[in-house]
This record gives C-alpha cells, sequence and structure tokens, in this order.
C-alpha cells in the first residue's frame, strides 16, 4: 500500500518581475536571462512569508479533492526558506487552515530535491497504515535568501508553492535517489548567531552557487535517475506519459531530453518561463497546472524527477 494523488493546488504571489524589471537594478537584460535559463518572469513575495503561500497552495488542494479538511492526518511540507526554524512551515499550515490538533505536521528539507524526497516519505507513512489523508506541499519564498547583486544566481529563481491531496491506494510505483554530499557547488548557510565563543567567519546567510557545476551534474543525473527508477518497476520510457520536471533551467531540461530519445520532447511539462526556479515548489505548481488544463487522464504514467543542492538527485513514478 502507497498512495494515490486526488487533488492538487498552487499558488504564486502576484507580484511579477520581469526580465526586464530585473535590467533596471542590475546589469543584465532579457536575451541575456531568457537564453541561458528559458525564464522570461518569476513572482516574488512582497508582505507574505512561506507560509501564508503553503497554506493557500494546500487550501486550494483541499477544495480540488473534494474532502473535508479535518480528515487530513498529516501535513509534510518540503522547504528551504522558511520564516523560522521553529515552529516548522507545517506547523503554521495546520493552524492557519485550522486543521485537527491531531494532525501531524513537520517540515523537510532537501533543497529542489525536497519534493521528491516528500513523496517518498509520504510512502511510508501510507504503508505502515493510519493515515486517511495527507497533505504534501513544496513551499519556498528564494527571493529572502538571495544575493540580489549576484546576477548569475538571482535571476533564476522565483517564490511560490504548490501541493497535492494523498490518500492510500497503490499508484506510488517506484522512486530512485542518489546523494554526492557536499557544500561546494551549492550552499545556503544559515545565520552564525551571536555565541561570544564563535570564532569561524561563515558567509552570508544566502544563496551560493556554481552554475556550470550545477548544469554538469544536472544534465547527467537526471536522466541517469529517470532510466533506474523505469528499471525498479519493469518499465520502458515508452511507457511515460508525462514527465514533470524540476523547473531550474530550460536548458537543462532540453540536454536531458535529449538523452531520453524514447520519451518525446512534448511529454516534458515545463512552466519555467512564467516563474523560474521555485526550488522544492517547482514540480508540484506544475502537477497542479497540468492538472487544472486536463492534460492527465486516469492511468496515464508520471515521471517526477529532480536535482539540486546536496548534490543530490532523484525521480519517482506516479499513475495518474
Amino acid at each position: 500500500m502507497s498512495f494515490k494523488i486526488i487533488g492538487t493546488g498552487s499558488y504564486v504571489p502576484p507580484k511579477i518581475v520581469t526580465n526586464n524589471d530585473l535590467s533596471v537594478i542590475m546589469e543584465t537584460n532579457d536575451e541575456w536571462i531568457s537564453s541561458r535559463s528559458g525564464i522570461r518572469e518569476r513572482h516574488v513575495v512582497t508582505d507574505q512569508v512561506t507560509s501564508d503561500l503553503a497554506a493557500e497552495a494546500g487550501r486550494r488542494a483541499i477544495e480540488n479533492a473534494g474532502i473535508d479538511p479535518q480528515e487530513i492526518d498529516m501535513v509534510l511540507v518540503a522547504t528551504i526558506s522558511g520564516e523560522s526554524i521553529t515552529p516548522s512551515i507545517a506547523c503554521m499550515v495546520q493552524k492557519k487552515l485550522n486543521l485537527s490538533c491531531h494532525c501531524q505536521a513537520m517540515d523537510l528539507s532537501a533543497a529542489c530535491t525536497g519534493w521528491m524526497y516528500a513523496m517518498d516519505t509520504a510512502s511510508a507513512f501510507f504503508a505502515r497504515g493510519g493515515i486517511r489523508k495527507m497533505l504534501v506541499i513544496g513551499a519556498e519564498v528564494m527571493s529572502r535568501v538571495l544575493n540580489w547583486h549576484d546576477r548569475s544566481t538571482c535571476v533564476l529563481f522565483g517564490d511560490g508553492a504548490g501541493a497535492a491531496i494523498l490518500e492510500p491506494g497503490d499508484n506510488y510505483l517506484a522512486s530512485a535517489f542518489e546523494t554526492h554530499g557536499g557544500d561546494e557547488v551549492i550552499n545556503l548557510p544559515t545565520k552564525s548567531g551571536i555565541s561570544p565563543w564563535y570564532t569561524r567567519e561563515d558567509p552570508m546567510p544566502l544563496v551560493h552557487m556554481n552554475g556550470s557545476e550545477t548544469y554538469k551534474f544536472a544534465v547527467s543525473n537526471f536522466p541517469k535517475r529517470i532510466v533506474e527508477v523505469l528499471e525498479k518497476a519493469g518499465l520502458s520510457q515508452h511507457d511515460i506519459n508525462w514527465v514533470i520536471p524540476h523547473q531550474a533551467n530550460k536548458r537543462i531540461i532540453d540536454g536531458a531530453a535529449r538523452r531520453l530519445k524514447e520519451i518525446s520532447a512534448d511529454h516534458f511539462c515545463v512552466n519555467i518561463q512564467k516563474y523560474g526556479n521555485t526550488s522544492a515548489a517547482s514540480i508540484p505548481i506544475v502537477l497542479d497546472e497540468w492538472n487544472r488544463a486536463g492534460k492527465f487522464q486516469p492511468g496515464d504514467l508520471l515521471c517526477m524527477v529532480a536535482f539540486g543542492g546536496g548534490l543530490s538527485s532523484a525521480a519517482c513514478l506516479v499513475r495518474w
């Protein structure tokens, strides 16, 4: 027993920042950004926090599933941009949605692969039994952890949240994970605090990323995880109806698609041009957008795949 998805939701803040808007505050332009990433615009918060976005995405998923919120036994949130270490975003969502006080709530930190880890964690809880409904959310306010003087990173990210309602079922078919630990390529430090005995000089608590190394890791590991998860499930590339990739960079998605020659490029779900890289929120935002557009049909095989900080990469197969 694993789970099946019965509803989806997403939310992005109303403020849109285009590439042309960025050219006003830094040395860049639309052609430079779009040609290197595929991004045209992104949404950013002005007076909201991560839990606001997460709660609204969750509310929309509950409505889409047509369930009573009191049925939810667990809230699981993937994020690296919470407004506090404690309480967790999941606990804040539990309060904002007025869920049962018996509802478990916890956050999961795995950067851009966070949604994949959340899916696998959810599967384990359902396998154990006792969960009727679970609300799983990927939510990020990346704009608050970016160095807005570093055009190589800040132009790539956006804010948003995506969510899914899960219930017991057999539609989570397989998963594949790989980790290459280290902070040399992607790093988001925490604040050092004010201990009078601490002498280490730490970097600023902002995203640090080696773009070329990230690109090489992603293009290589993206197709490997898809092949691996298909082998685990005893399926082939021809069986996949939709690939839902982490929306980090259109060139990465295109490069990986060329290596997976048996999957047509039009089977890759891409919306990075509108939202940028929303880290753990990117896959569930795509999932909700395609669901509400009626593109998924019952029985469709969805392959979700992500890569990011860790360094880590992951893929899973879900039957719609």
